[in-house]
């Protein structure tokens, strides 16, 4: 009897101990203090340099302090673009000319802080620009319509041949067919290439159709993504220089609604002209504008 009362009053023990130390964490108060908002240092063509004011840990230290870099998507949701172990880091794969929101968390083996302000950014321009009239003002009816222009922001000529611009969007309904089209452009249509490409979710092994389950597979309808590709048989553009706007059409063969308002390159029509970063465009494979992430 004895023993077992000694194995009761170790067992109330462990549970009291137990109950204090869930308390302390309910807290849950942060080691490590928030890190400043980033700075720019410099920014150049395909290189953003990036300091803060670091953090320091609100008690006892701990081990070494790493900064993840990131840029906020929505609510409890980031795209990593990188991490460094000082208050100081240059990041070499965002895209030029391109807006983007970034903030900072510090986190070690014994804590983690808060998320820093965001700052944000637009990166210095490379060697050429998308510029984005949206002519539909109402992205629920039966057809986009909106003109973009290339501009060369480089100091050299810049061949069309090598440039491919991307208008990424969203196929609703799991529909891909989209007719586009080329309604006008100064270069002359007929030197304008019009490219769809779209990314329809795999179907299970075993059969044609999809059967969706909650982990692999969507449910049939699932909205896809894809791009309007347009490359360019000939031209050069002086430094500065323009294409001149290009205005496109793209509708369902039968004409039935889409919806513009998911389309990562859509922006509400405001009757202006503006530099859209959503569109991306590249010069000899290497992105010189734009990032489809938002």
């Amino acid at each position: 009897m004895r023993a077992r009362r000694v194995t009761a009053t170790a067992t109330v023990a462990a549970l009291v101990s137990l109950v204090a130390v869930t308390a302390a964490r309910a807290d849950d108060t942060p080691a490590l203090t928030t890190p400043g908002a980033p700075a720019v240092v410099a920014n150049d063509p395909h290189r953003l340099t990036l300091s803060w004011t670091p953090s320091t840990w609100r008690g006892e230290p701990g081990g070494p302090i790493t900064y993840d870099v990131r840029s906020p998507l929505g609510p409890n949701a980031y795209r990593g673009l990188g991490s460094s172990e000082t208050n100081t880091i240059t990041l070499t794969d965002l895209a030029p000319g391109t807006d983007y929101r970034i903030a900072l968390q510090a986190y070690a083996v014994g804590g983690y802080s808060d998320t820093s302000p965001v700052t944000a950014v637009r990166t210095a321009y490379g060697r050429a620009k998308v510029d984005y009239l949206n002519l539909d003002w109402s992205p629920t009816d039966n057809q986009a319509q909106f003109r973009i222009a290339v501009t060369n922001t480089g100091a050299t000529p810049l061949d069309l041949a090598t440039v491919r611009v991307r208008y990424h969007l969203r196929f609703e309904d799991g529909n891909a067919s989209l007719t586009t089209e080329c309604d006008w452009a100064v270069l002359g249509c007929d030197q304008v290439r019009r490219t769809l490409q779209y990314f329809p979710p795999p179907t299970p092994p075993g059969g044609p159709g999809p059967t969706p389950t909650p982990t692999v597979f969507p449910v049939p309808g699932t909205p896809f993504p894809g791009w309007v590709e347009l490359t360019f048989t000939t031209g050069v553009l002086a430094p500065g220089a323009s294409s001149g706007p290009i205005q496109l059409r793209l509708h369902r063969p039968n004409w039935t609604a889409i919806d513009e308002r998911d389309d990562p390159s859509w922006q509400a029509a405001t009757g202006a002209w503006t530099a859209n970063s959503r569109i991306t465009l590249d010069v000899g494979g290497v992105r010189e504008y734009g990032d489809n992430w938002g």
